[in-house]
C-alpha cells in the first residue's frame, strides 16, 4: 500500500487552509503543507540577512562557531566598610546604632544629621521637630567596636551575548534574549516572496528538493483524491 503523503491531520488543516486563503495558488498551498508536515519554523536571522529553517537550526550553527554567548568572571565587591582601621572619629545614631566615619564618608556630620531626622526609631521630639541627637568618639576602643570584618570580594561565572556584549547569569538568559531580540519569526509560504534575505544554504537545499516537479504531482495526485479538493486541484491543473 502506497504511503500516504497528506495524512487525515495535514488533510484537516489544508481543508482549514484553503476555506480561509480561496484563491491560494499551488506553491502557496504547497508551501503551507511542507510547513505543516515538516514541522517548520523559520526565522530570519537579520545580522546575517539569512533566512533559516528554525531558530534551532540557526543557534546550533552560532553555537557551534561560538558566536552566541561568552563564558567570563566579574568580581562582586561587598558593601564598604563603615569604619575601618584608619578611621579617627565616628558619628553614632543613638536609636539604631547606624555609624559614620570620618574616613569612609565625605560628609559624616552631615550625614549623621540627616540619619537622625529622619530616623523612624528616633521618636524624641522638641517643638514637633525630631530631636537631632547623636554621640561623636574619639577613643580608639569605642571606635574598633564598630570596624566590621569586611567580606572579600567573590570571583563569579557569568555569560556575556556574542552579539550585544550584555551579560546574562545563564546560558539559557543569553539564547533567550537572543531568540527575543536578534531572529524573528517568518511564516514558509512568505519565503518565497521576500527579496531582502537570502535562504540559507542548507535550508535552500531542503527546499529545493522539496520542490521537485515528481514531489509537486505527488502531491496534487493525493490531494486530489479528496473530494473537498477537487475543484483546488481542477483549478491548479488548468494553470
Amino acid at each position: 500500500m502506497a504511503t500516504k503523503i497528506v495524512t487525515d491531520s495535514l488533510v484537516e488543516l489544508l481543508e482549514k487552509f484553503l476555506n480561509k486563503n480561496k484563491k491560494a495558488d499551488l506553491l502557496t498551498t504547497y508551501f503551507f503543507f511542507l510547513e505543516k508536515k515538516f514541522k517548520l519554523h523559520p526565522v530570519v536571522f537579520g545580522r546575517e540577512k539569512k533566512i533559516y529553517q528554525s531558530a534551532d537550526e540557526l543557534l546550533a550553527k552560532l553555537e557551534k562557531e561560538g558566536k552566541v554567548w561568552r563564558e567570563t568572571q566579574i568580581k562582586i565587591q561587598y558593601g564598604q566598610q563603615s569604619v575601618n582601621a584608619e578611621t579617627k572619629r565616628i558619628y553614632i545614631c543613638p536609636f539604631t546604632g547606624k555609624v559614620f566615619g570620618d574616613n569612609t564618608h565625605p560628609n559624616p556630620q552631615d550625614a549623621i544629621y540627616d540619619w537622625v531626622s529622619t530616623c523612624p526609631e528616633n521618636t524624641e521630639m522638641d517643638k514637633g521637630m525630631k530631636v537631632k541627637r547623636f554621640h561623636i568618639s574619639e577613643d580608639p576602643d569605642v571606635i574598633k567596636n564598630y570596624i566590621q570584618k569586611e567580606k572579600a570580594a567573590i570571583t563569579k561565572t557569568v555569560y556575556s551575548s556574542a552579539i550585544t556584549g550584555k551579560l546574562f547569569n545563564t546560558k539559557k538568559a543569553v539564547i533567550d534574549d537572543f531568540k527575543k531580540s536578534q531572529i524573528k519569526a517568518i511564516d514558509l509560504i512568505d519565503v518565497p516572496s521576500q527579496n531582502r534575505f537570502e535562504i540559507e544554504e542548507d535550508f535552500m537545499a531542503f527546499l529545493q528538493k522539496q520542490l521537485d516537479e515528481s514531489q509537486i504531482s505527488a502531491f496534487v495526485e493525493d490531494l486530489g483524491k479528496h473530494k473537498v479538493f477537487e475543484e483546488y486541484v481542477s483549478s491548479w491543473l488548468e494553470e
